[in-house]
Parts: structure tokens; sequence; C-alpha cells
């Protein structure tokens, strides 16, 4: 039997990655010192590994494809194949910033001010990269943890990576420029993306069942009963991908109404919807949605 191998990334992001692969329909359970989780996907075998070193191994051939950050495709210089971009973090379905920071009493205002200074950051090279950019040496270290705690006892500043930047404000640490925004990619190894057919075929399938449950966040499935004589006035509240779905109900004089909506919409439109004579209004939560 043919099979995949697939990273996925553990530690911050392991979470939200387990449950956008169930949504596309590849439950993964993992014990705790598991390195190597299960899915119900006998094609499909699994490896539990730190973001940082992912696209390494995809480079390499060690796997075959990856879900990690573009912030360490890029730190790390892999030669691998884009697949899809993945818009998802820790705590929700937005990109995230390596920021440079100080503290609040920083006399560091902009990347000038680095000149001389020393700076803590676990991507050293994106850190690097950003300061010959602008034609400023700094004494640039690799940070093993707890960087916010850092400065400015141990350093002038930090490079670290933030989603709400609520992390560094705790820490009394103020953001003077961003480096790098980032996403989760879903990235392949050249060969088995140019060399294997089947492979290919089996990461193009779930990177679309990916996006499909990416799109599906946040949306639900709304179904209603209407007097056939209001419909098209209740078709007109409801957003929709395309248009609202009308079937005719067996009672006479009545139609059944679906459409797929952001979940935030519902609560502004329902009373608007009963009003115009909606009734037996229900609200489903959604896995995938294909285009």
């Amino acid at each position: 039997m043919n099979k995949l191998i697939l990273g996925l990334p553990k530690g911050s992001l392991q979470e939200t990655t387990f449950h956008l692969m169930a949504k596309a329909g590849f439950p993964v359970t993992s014990s705790a010192r598991s390195y190597m989780p299960r899915t119900d996907d006998p094609e499909l075998e699994i490896r539990l590994i730190r973001a940082q070193e992912i696209s390494r191994y995809v480079e390499l051939g060690m796997l075959d494809a990856g879900m990690t950050g573009y912030d360490w495709i890029v730190e790390n210089g892999s030669d691998v194949e884009f697949v899809s971009e993945l818009v998802y973090a820790k705590q929700g379905m937005r990109p995230v910033r390596w920021v440079v920071a100080v503290p609040e009493d920083s006399s560091i205002q902009g990347v000038a001010d680095l000149a001389g200074k020393r700076i803590a950051t676990e991507a050293v090279g994106l850190t690097n990269t950003y300061l010959q950019k602008h034609g400023v040496t700094a004494d640039v270290e690799f940070s093993w943890g707890a960087t916010e705690v850092k400065a400015p006892e141990l350093v002038d500043a930090i490079v670290e990576l933030t989603e709400t930047g609520s992390s560094l404000r705790a820490n009394n640490l103020r953001i003077v420029d961003t480096i790098l925004e980032s996403t989760t990619r879903l990235i392949a190894n050249k060969d088995a993306w140019s060399g294997d057919q089947w492979k290919r075929a089996k990461i193009e399938r779930l990177a679309l069942l990916l996006e499909g449950a990416l799109a599906a966040e946040k949306k639900v499935l709304v179904k209603l009963n209407a007097p056939e004589g209001r419909a098209d006035v209740i078709a007109g509240i409801l957003p929709s991908l395309q248009a609202p779905t009308v079937n005719q109900l067996n009672t006479e004089g009545w139609v059944a109404i679906e459409s797929v909506v952001d979940e935030s919409v519902i609560r502004e439109i329902v009373m608007e919807l009963k009003e115009a004579g909606a009734t037996g209004i229900i609200e489903l939560p959604l896995n995938k949605i294909i285009p």
C-alpha cells in the first residue's frame, strides 16, 4: 500500500492543527509522549515534530509533506514546494507576526536605534536578514525560551513571535517594528511532488480538504420555513455563498429556505427573519466548504 508521511507541528499549533485535520476528515489521536499520532486513513502516516524543524525534514525527503509556519521555512532556507496557505494560528484564524520589541521605557524607537545593541530571539536568521536589509549591525543571540523576560536585564531588545501582543504587553514591552508576517503552509518535498504521481494526488486532495475545513470555520448552515409569499423577502435578508436554496414543502403555501452564513451574522438578522415570517429557524455547524 502506498503511504504518505506527513509532518504536523508539535507544540503551540498542535491542538489547532488536530482540530483542522479532524474537520478535514482525518481525525488524529496521540498520547502525551507519542511522536507518531494515529489517524483512520491507512494511506497516511503522521509524525509529530517541532514546527521549527518540519521544513528541513520535508526538504530532505524524510517527510513527504508537512504543515508549518512560513516563518520557519524562511528561517531554515528550505527548498520545498508550497502547496497551500492555511491561515490559522494558536488562538484564531489569522496570521502571526515576528516583531522587534523593547521595554516600554527604552530609548529605542526604530531599527536604526538597534545598532550595537544586544537582541535575543529564536529566529536568528530572520533577525540578521532584517538588520542587514536596514544596514544595521547588532549582536543577535539565540534564545532558548522565555524571551520576553530577558529585556531589559539581559538584552536591549527581543524579536519574538506574537499573535495578539498580549504576552508582550504583560511583560511591559512595546513593539518597534514587524519583521515578518507568517501563516501556516502545507508544503511538500520536491521529489514527492514532481516525481510521484500518487503522492502528489494525495497531497492535493489533503490540501483541498484542509482549505474546505478552513472555509467552513465561523460559518453555519441556516435552515428555516416560510410562507411562500414571503420567500423573496426572506431570501433577500439571508446572505449566501451564491443564493439561498428554496424548496417547496409538502404543506401547500410553504417553502423551506437554507443558506450558508457567517455565524456572527445570524445574531444580527434573526429578529429580521422572524418579523419577515420565518419560522423553525435552525443553525447547523459545518465541517467543510469545497468550492
